[in-house]
């Protein structure tokens, strides 16, 4: 096993550094990953502005939360998987014993774990993360497709907590990866969706993944609003 990966590791505000750190052990109930892909999405780059996020991260720490990657090296206790398996990690698991978690609310969990370090040859899954939020990626799904799997979650929440139906008309505000997942999800459930968005390429991509039909801004900076097929 390798001594040395090379890591990002956030230093401070904007100040994001591709380092060389020590390849992570997995203690008892961990997982080491070989990383295959990794991504970026809106809290990262908040984060990176910032310097910092309240709750998931802080300086000195390694960089990312999407991914998905190849089991390395398991901890004592995993039984569930094997070297070599494909996974998907999610970046956060609850503790399933607040008060909010017992009421079905994970998402407001008092002790929220989240783990960081996508951005790197190597990643430690925590034992919690291991044994409620790890998934196995199939053969046929490539890598980078599997590491969505995070925000095509969060969409498919909201489909289920809008209550859309077959036939429905939904409006989608914004055609980034969120916006684009809703539109196309929402599309295969037989939902006639309009996208609403700021630039012509935005509007070609939301019609390429299905959207009914569009609006689109003008001039990219008026409220002035046309249809476009």
């Amino acid at each position: 096993m390798p001594e040395m990966m090379t890591a990002a590791v956030l230093r401070g505000k904007e100040d994001l550094r591709v380092e060389r750190v020590a390849v992570p052990e997995a203690g008892p109930g961990e997982l080491v990953l070989r990383v295959k892909a990794a991504l970026t999405c809106g809290t990262d780059l908040k984060v990176y502005r910032r310097g910092y996020h309240a709750k998931m991260l802080t300086l000195d720490k390694l960089f990312g939360h999407e991914l998905a990657g190849v089991v390395f090296e398991m901890g004592e206790g995993v039984t569930q998987f094997a070297v070599g398996d494909r996974v998907v990690p999610l970046n956060s698991a609850p503790c399933d014993v607040c008060l909010f978690c017992r009421h079905g609310q994970q998402n407001l969990c008092d002790d929220l774990l989240f783990n960081n370090g996508a951005y790197a040859e190597y990643i430690r899954i925590p034992e919690r993360i291991v044994a409620k939020n790890t998934l196995r990626v199939p053969d046929e799904l490539p890598m980078e497709h599997a590491a969505l799997t995070e925000p095509l979650a969060c969409v498919m929440r909201g489909l289920e907590e809008s209550n859309v139906q077959r036939g429905d008309t939904m409006i989608v505000l914004g055609a980034g990866p969120i916006g684009l997942l809703f539109i196309h999800a929402a599309s295969l459930a037989g939902v006639h969706v309009i996208a609403v968005v700021k630039r012509s390429d935005q509007v070609r991509t939301a019609a390429r993944i299905c959207a009914s039909s569009c609006l689109g801004s003008i001039s990219g900076r008026g409220p002035g609003l046309r249809p476009m097929m």
